[in-house]
């Protein structure tokens, strides 16, 4: 199936007809006013930290680093990723996910927040703007948990799909008492982070890892599983204990606000549903069938953020494992992905319209969105026009700034995008990493190009081409 390729709409004109005959809905501003929404300086408060104000709307979003050392240690390449970040006129730098233990590591070269590391994330945050707000991503990866290469899964409870997708290893849940003692080393890994002078943490609830897998737990028994009461008490539990031991830091959470039924490949290498069924119950944020949305759950746990005094909040949607095309829409897939089952401009205005909603519906919060990477050439006036309509309050840049950082510089500076630079949604800093390689922007970023991994990466598509056809 061929969808239209951005780059190819080159006028707001064609942007909008293409929109249009889609049918769906992405506001998108005739210009882009080097004064205007994006240039403002925007505020969230915390209960305990206070407000800590961003000189403009832009926000670099967390990603998954596959280039530390095998003790989760930063390595030149990490210290280049977090420079660039540090360059990028971004007013937010919300950094990358960072393991609370070793065990919970998504892959082998994942950082790790400890004791014996906390002196080199912050030299890490001494790399970023003085300007910049500064946070860090802490995550426990669950089901994903691959810290030597090979799956390592630790589960919120038994799925009928995915548990198949990780092996027989699956079945190790996390018992109540085990969980009580994660959130404890979560508590832990902030308090570092404090000390390593960043200003919030993430308690990362999205893209299926733990603690998100945790607000679908409605099945599990327990003291974490059931009700919604139930299946935040860990979220609770973590922000009790940074209120106590770190006052002065701030708590934001990134969150999945939905998600669908896992997909796929079918015959024809387009992503489908993986089984048939007209009841799923394992969504957060779903409609019970596994390919509609329905937000109550999800502004339930909004409104729990507010009342624990959260005021920072990242959304996203979906998972990178089992429905790619939910949460990062791509015209080209990763090697081991599926072909998109829509345009991927489906996929953006379904995460901008949750977005808008949630921003509605929820003042006190300052709202990042995701997803705007594939608008490439037209991020800015789509960026420009969600800020103007109420649409997010922040947004959010995630593998856009891999290969052209300066994006928000030119933007705020009213230079045109240095289009060479712009993503084009390859994929190929997934499809690296997924074969042990490190992740960076092989395509487009100079310094990838010329990256001994890129000749690996090569004979790695190649060779899955091959297998494919």
């Amino acid at each position: 199936m061929r969808y239209t390729q951005l780059r190819r709409l080159d006028s707001v004109e064609r942007f909008r007809a293409h929109l249009d005959a889609l049918g769906v809905d992405i506001p998108i501003a005739g210009t882009v006013d080097r004064a205007g929404a994006l240039a403002t300086p925007v505020s969230f408060t915390d209960a305990c930290a206070g407000t800590l104000t961003s000189p403009n709307r832009f926000a670099i979003l967390p990603m998954e680093g596959w280039d530390g050392t095998a003790d989760g240690r930063p390595t030149d390449l990490v210290r280049r990723r977090w420079h660039r970040i540090g360059t990028s006129g971004a007013g937010l730098a919300w950094c990358e996910a960072t393991a609370v233990r070793a065990d919970g590591r998504a892959n082998p070269h994942q950082l790790v927040l400890d004791k014996s590391t906390v002196d080199e994330f912050a030299a890490l945050r001494a790399l970023l703007a003085p300007n910049q707000i500064a946070g860090l991503q802490l995550t426990h990866s669950g089901r994903w948990s691959r810290p030597e290469g090979d799956p390592a899964p630790r589960t919120a409870y038994a799925h009928p799909m995915l548990d198949a997708r990780v092996g027989a290893n699956a079945t190790v849940v996390f018992s109540d008492d085990e969980l009580d003692e994660l959130v404890v080393q979560y508590i832990e890994a902030a308090v570092l982070a404090h000390r390593a002078g960043f200003q919030f943490v993430d308690v990362k609830h999205c893209h299926g890892y733990l603690l998100h897998e945790l607000l679908s737990a409605h099945a599990r028994g327990g003291r974490y599983g059931g009700d919604l009461a139930h299946r935040t008490r860990f979220l609770r539990a973590v922000v009790a204990g940074i209120r106590e031991r770190a006052p002065r830091l701030a708590i934001a959470v990134r969150l999945s606000a939905f998600d669908l039924i896992p997909f796929a490949a079918n015959a024809d290498g387009i992503g489908a549903p993986e089984i048939s069924t007209h009841e799923y119950s394992y969504a957060f944020g779903g409609d019970g069938t596994g390919l509609g949305i329905d937000l109550a759950e999800t502004h339930a746990f909004l409104d729990t953020l507010t009342e624990l005094g959260i005021g920072l909040v990242s959304i996203t949607a979906g998972s990178p494992y089992y429905n790619p095309h939910v949460q990062r829409p791509a015209y080209f897939p990763p090697s081991d992905g599926y072909q998109p089952p829509e345009d991927p401009l489906v996929g953006v205005a379904r995460q901008l319209a949750a977005t808008a909603e949630i921003t509605q519906c929820h003042p006190h919060l300052t709202v990042i969105g995701s997803g705007y990477s594939y608008l490439q050439d037209w991020l800015p006036n789509v960026g420009q026009a969600v800020i103007e309509t109420g649409g997010a309050s922040m947004i959010g840049l995630g593998r856009m700034v891999l290969a052209y950082p300066e994006l928000s510089t030119d933007v705020l500076a009213g230079r045109p995008l240095q289009r060479g630079l712009i993503c084009r949604t390859f994929s190929d800093c997934t499809t690296a990493p997924r074969h042990g390689l490190v992740s960076g922007c092989f395509p487009i970023d100079p310094f990838f190009k010329d990256h001994p991994d890129r000749v690996v990466l090569t004979r790695v598509k190649k060779a899955a081409r091959q297998s494919s056809d």
